[in-house]
C-alpha cells in the first residue's frame, strides 16, 4: 500500500494572480499608451494596427496589402496608422518631402553600371534573347501558352546575358531549374517577416542548430550561391562584352572597399529582383494591352507605321521606341495600374521630426508610400484612375503624372534596375507584337493578384 502525506507535497508555481494581473496591467498601460497618449494616437487606421505589427504581418501574409492599403486611404484620408511607430501616407506634398534622401555611398558606386548608357553597350545582346523568345513563341502559334511564365523565362535570361554575358538557357528548355520557386519563396518570407524583424535575427541566430526554415533565406543562401557560381564562371571564361560585372569589377578596381562581397550581392539581386519585377511589368502591359482591344489596335497601328516608314528596325532599338509616344504611354500606363510593387516604401524620420498633414511625426516613425495608392491618386491622375487609359500621358501637361509614378520608387531611392527594366520591355514588346498576333484564351478571365 502506498501512503502519502500532506506535508510533504509542495508547489514551485507563484499564485496565479502574481503572474496574471502584472501581464493584465503592462497590457492596459500599453493600449492607453498607443490608443491616447503616443504621439501618433490622432492618426486613424484599423484599431488592432495601433496596438500592434501583427496587423500590419498578416496584411502581408496574405498578399494582399496593395488592395487593403487603397481601401484604408480611402476611408480614412491620407494618413493612415499601419503599426505602433508607422504611417502610411498618400499626401503629395508630404511625399515630395520623403523623396528628399540622400544616396548610401554603396549606391553612388554601382549607379554608373546601370545607367542607360551603359546598358546601350549591351543592347545587342538583348536582342539575341528576344529572336530566341519569338522563336519559341512562333514555333507555339496556334496554341495556348502561359505567356506569364515565358515572359519570366525571358527577363532571366536576359539577366543572364548582361550580367555574365551568358543566358541561363530557360527560354531554349522551356522552364527554369527551379530558381523560380526559390523567388517566390522568398518573396513571400520576406513580406511578413520583415514586419517582425527581431523574429528574422531570432531564426539567423538559431538556423546553426535548428537548420534553416524561412524562404527569405534563399535570398542570401541559394540564390546567392547561384550567383557566386556564375561569376567564378564568368570570370574563368572571359569575355570582351562590357557586361554589368565587368563595370563592377572595375569600380572594385577603383574602389577596393567595394569588396567581392558587395559583387555577390549586386549580382544576386540582379537575378532575385531583377527578372521578377521585369516579368510583372511586361506582364502587366501585355494583360492590359489584351483586355482592351482598342488600345492594342492603337498601339499595333503606330508599330505598323513606324515600321513602314523606316523607323523601327528588328528587334526594335531602344532609341525607336523611345520615339513612340503611345508605345511609351502604354508601358507608364499599365505600371501605373499595376506597379510591381505593392507594399509599403519606407523611411524613418529624422532627428527633429516630420510634419505631414498638421501632424508632427517624431524621430524614429517610419513612413512609408505605397505606389499602388499613389497612382490611383485623382488629383494628379484624374477621376478615371481604375481606367485603363495610355491617352492620359500624352494629352497636356503629364508633369506631376511622371512625379508621382513610384513603380520603381521615388527619388534617390529609386530602383537601380529600372533602366534594365524599361529597356527590355521597351524593345520586346512592338517586337513581339510586330510578328505576332495574341489574345486572351479566355476574355472573360479576370487574373489573380498577390503582393509580396
Amino acid at each position: 500500500m502506498c501512503v502519502s502525506s500532506p506535508l510533504l507535497q509542495f508547489s514551485t508555481t507563484l499564485p496565479f494572480p502574481y503572474v496574471v494581473v502584472p501581464l493584465l496591467l503592462l497590457l492596459s498601460l500599453w493600449t492607453i499608451y498607443q490608443l491616447f497618449l503616443s504621439p501618433l494616437s490622432g492618426i486613424p487606421g484599423p484599431f488592432t494596427a495601433r496596438l500592434s505589427r501583427l496587423w500590419i504581418t498578416q496584411q502581408a501574409w496574405n498578399g494582399k496589402t496593395h488592395r487593403t492599403m487603397i481601401d484604408l486611404h480611402s476611408k480614412y484620408g491620407p494618413l493612415v496608422r499601419t503599426a505602433p511607430n508607422e504611417v502610411s501616407i498618400s499626401s503629395l506634398s508630404a511625399i515630395k518631402k520623403y523623396m528628399e534622401q540622400i544616396h548610401s555611398e554603396q549606391r553612388r558606386m554601382v549607379s554608373s553600371a546601370y545607367s542607360m548608357a551603359s546598358l546601350k553597350d549591351l543592347e545587342r545582346y538583348v536582342n539575341q534573347s528576344i529572336e530566341v523568345f519569338l522563336a519559341r513563341m512562333g514555333s507555339m502559334v496556334g496554341e495556348t501558352v502561359d505567356m506569364g511564365k515565358w515572359l519570366q523565362l525571358f527577363a532571366f535570361d536576359v539577366i543572364g546575358e548582361i550580367t555574365f554575358s551568358r543566358r541561363f538557357g530557360f527560354m531554349e528548355a522551356g522552364k527554369d531549374d527551379g530558381s523560380f520557386a526559390q523567388i517566390v519563396g522568398a518573396i513571400k518570407s520576406a513580406a511578413w517577416l520583415c514586419q517582425l524583424p527581431w523574429l528574422y535575427w531570432f531564426h539567423e541566430y538559431l538556423s546553426p542548430v535548428l537548420g534553416s526554415h524561412l524562404g527569405i533565406n534563399a535570398r542570401h543562401g541559394s540564390l546567392r550561391t547561384f550567383a557566386a557560381r556564375e561569376i567564378t564562371a564568368r570570370k574563368d571564361r572571359g569575355t570582351d562584352r562590357k557586361d554589368i560585372l565587368s563595370k563592377l569589377f572595375a569600380i572594385h578596381d577603383a574602389k577596393p572597399e567595394f569588396d567581392d562581397n558587395g559583387i555577390i550581392s549586386m549580382a544576386t539581386g540582379n537575378i532575385f529582383a531583377g527578372s521578377d519585377t521585369t516579368a510583372i511589368s511586361a506582364r502587366a502591359v501585355i494583360y492590359y494591352l489584351l483586355k482592351n482591344s482598342k488600345c492594342l489596335q492603337k498601339l499595333k497601328d503606330e508599330i505598323d507605321q513606324y515600321y513602314h516608314n523606316g523607323k523601327l528596325n528588328d528587334p526594335v532599338k531602344l532609341t525607336e521606341a523611345d520615339q513612340m509616344p503611345y508605345l511609351q504611354a502604354v508601358m507608364y500606363e499599365a505600371l501605373r495600374l499595376h506597379p510591381a510593387v505593392g507594399m509599403s516604401l519606407p523611411r524613418v524620420v529624422p532627428e527633429g521630426g516630420f510634419e505631414i498633414e498638421g501632424v508632427l511625426l517624431p524621430a524614429k516613425t517610419v513612413v512609408g508610400v505605397n505606389p499602388w495608392v499613389v497612382h490611383r491618386d485623382p488629383n494628379v491622375f484624374g477621376e478615371d484612375v481604375e481606367a485603363f487609359r495610355p491617352e492620359r500621358w500624352v494629352e497636356g501637361d503629364v508633369g506631376d503624372m511622371h512625379r508621382f509614378f513610384f513603380a520603381f520608387g521615388g527619388g534617390s531611392r529609386t530602383c537601380l534596375g529600372r533602366n534594365i527594366s524599361w529597356m527590355e520591355m521597351s524593345k520586346l514588346i512592338p517586337t513581339l507584337l510586330l510578328h505576332i498576333d495574341l489574345d486572351l484564351a479566355n476574355s472573360s478571365a479576370e487574373w489573380t493578384e498577390a503582393c509580396w
